[in-house]
């Protein structure tokens, strides 16, 4: 059956993470999605020159109903990527897309750019979403 490996393996997850939660990274994705080493390869070609306040972060979106297919939210904030992503499931200043069909935030891939000036935060956030827009990933944000 269509799906039913990929079925198997959320399940199989679902009870790792139920038994290791304490020992696994906060950083770690609770999801496998194939395009994941794209996104660490591209994010990792930016860099920020100077310390700030700024976090860039990136949220996982789950399109599987409309087009089968999970995207990436880029934003900036000078809060937590953590604390930035429950402001937009409660609605505040949220963005639809994190709203309706955020997952979870994608630490891992923006860990090095945390506390960054905010110009450079603005210009990394748009190059970043167009990098990858660019790679084949379905990206909303990055304005």
């Amino acid at each position: 059956m269509r799906g039913e490996m990929s079925l198997n393996i959320e399940r199989a997850l679902e009870r790792l993470w139920a038994r290791a939660a304490p020992s696994v990274p906060d950083w770690l994705p609770m999801r496998y999605i194939d395009w994941l080493p794209t996104l660490y390869e591209v994010a990792l070609e930016f860099r920020a020159s100077a310390k700030g306040r700024s976090n860039i972060y990136l949220v996982l979106l789950d399109y599987q109903d409309r087009d089968g297919a999970y995207g990436v939210y880029v934003g900036m904030s000078k809060y937590s990527p953590a604390q930035r992503f429950d402001q937009h499931k409660a609605g505040i200043r949220a963005a639809g897309s994190v709203l309706k069909r955020g997952i979870e935030v994608l630490t891992g891939p923006a860990l090095h750019l945390q506390y960054i000036k905010r110009a450079e935060a603005a210009r990394i956030e748009e190059e970043l979403a167009l990098a990858l827009a660019s790679a084949g990933l379905l990206v909303k944000g990055g304005h």
